[in-house]
């Protein structure tokens, strides 16, 4: 760490390598476990619908179709309000603008369990997206406010790491509220379950006002000393940074919208299974809300070490493509062999699993592959645009996943389905982007 701190400091600086570690150690301790807590949340609240399904789908007639869309609907709201919240949150600065967003996701989360209509629902998952908008590009903002770019990734990767932490506790945390909290306070079991889970969210928010500052400059917890040593390794970052490629230049670069596409395959996976994974493991014949939760949490752990060991063969070999394309296509295996086994529970868990992780996995692997095919200028605009095709899976792969549930009356069709643009992603990421175009190999 020493190196990575050091070398953003100045030849000329007055202060030592350990006095510039110290503090960021500082800052450390002191933003990410925040931040860290605050996604684990999110990614809670903004799953926990797949669980209450179970139970709320009878109460409120909820149709599989109507379900699909409320958990696609979500993204919509999601992606038209990403920008402007960014936007303010530049503006008016970070505390109120992620105080603001965990309040409110936090205050829908918990009026989401009074729904007694589904087109209720719909429009509660639309306004929970409007809530959480800017969340996780406002926090990745946020830390380039504080952390030079050596220190940045490593950062990043603990605080993405929190939605998979979620995803391990979630499923049991659902299963043991849903069992164990049924009739408090009148409520039924997935009204219990949005209360409980929303409200944390909103008191981390209140909480976090008090806790966060918008920029060192702000932060009464640093000394001027440290508050300057972070201001010396941030601006020879930017002297060092070139300028930045035009909007209209990125649009004009079709390797984006390849990239886009692929991202759009494995993100249709990866989504799919969070929001339909407690439905199709109850197709398994399991109705125990406990034992659901606990199975649902094996691909969530399956992902951490997929993520851990693909990362480090690609990083070893410098090698992107076949990783990403190869696992992308062990998933579509998996879901498509789901239909084959559904009379051995043993076998479908398996295949579940296996193909959920490497779903999971496939989307760390992808984003190794933008940085390396866009030249530095394009990089931050381009990964924005990638990013922001790839979240329209997110409305229209749940939509037609519920209307094909609705239709047949089974999941298997809607992961065949997931299967073929999952195969389809893996084509066009290995046809569409050449070995040649990913400028890694020719610096390593």
């Amino acid at each position: 760490m020493s190196y990575a701190v050091e070398q953003y400091l100045p030849v000329t600086a007055e202060h030592s390598a350990q006095e510039v570690k110290a503090v960021y150690r500082k800052v450390i301790w002191r933003l990410l476990p925040f931040l860290f807590i605050a996604y684990a949340i999110n990614a809670i609240d903004r799953l926990n619908i797949s669980f209450a399904k179970l139970r709320m789908a009878e109460d409120i007639a909820l149709s599989d179709a109507a379900y699909g869309i409320g958990a696609g609907i979500f993204y919509l709201g999601y992606i038209l309000f990403e920008i402007p919240s960014n936007i303010y949150m530049q503006r008016t600065g970070a505390r109120r603008t992620l105080t603001r967003i965990m309040v409110l996701w936090g205050m829908v989360t918990v009026a989401t369990a009074f729904v007694t209509t589904p087109n209720q629902l719909i429009v509660a998952r639309f306004l929970l997206g409007i809530a959480e908008a800017g969340f996780f590009p406002g926090v990745i903002l946020y830390l380039t406010y504080w952390f030079p770019a050596a220190l940045r990734g490593r950062i990043t990767a603990v605080f993405v790491m929190a939605a998979i932490i979620a995803g391990i506790v979630s499923g049991p945390l659902a299963g043991w509220i849903m069992t164990h909290a049924h009739g408090w306070l009148g409520l039924k079991d997935w009204q219990v379950l949005f209360v409980l889970e929303g409200i944390p969210a909103a008191l981390l928010g209140v909480f976090g006002w008090f806790w966060l500052a918008d920029k060192p400059a702000q932060a009464r917890w640093l000394s001027e000393q440290e508050k300057q040593i972070i201001a010396t390794a941030l601006t020879v970052e930017h002297a060092k940074s070139g300028a930045q490629a035009r909007l209209i230049e990125i649009l004009r670069n079709p390797s984006v919208y390849i990239a886009g596409l692929v991202f759009f395959c494995i993100y249709s996976g990866s989504n799919t299974v969070s929001y339909w994974m407690p439905t199709l493991i109850r197709g398994f014949g399991l109705e125990d809300l406990k034992a659901i939760g606990m199975i649902a949490s094996l691909p969530y752990l399956g992902a951490v070490v997929g993520m851990y060991l693909l990362g480090r063969s690609s990083d070893k070999r410098l090698e992107r493509r076949w990783h990403v394309s190869l696992t992308m296509l062990v998933s579509a295996g998996c879901f498509v062999s789901l239909g084959f086994v559904q009379g051995s529970l043993i076998l479908s868990v398996i295949l579940m699993s296996v193909g959920a992780a490497a779903a999971m996995s496939a989307v760390s692997l992808f984003w190794t592959i933008p940085p390396a095919l866009l030249n530095p200028a394009a990089a931050a605009g381009g990964i924005a645009v990638i990013s922001a095709i790839g979240g329209l899976a997110g409305v229209i792969s749940q939509i037609l996943v519920g209307a094909i549930k609705s239709a047949t009356g089974s999941l298997y069709l809607a992961f065949d389905v997931i299967a073929v643009v999952l195969m389809i992603g893996a084509l066009i990421l290995l046809i569409g982007i050449p070995a040649r175009h990913l400028n890694e190999r020719s610096h390593s």
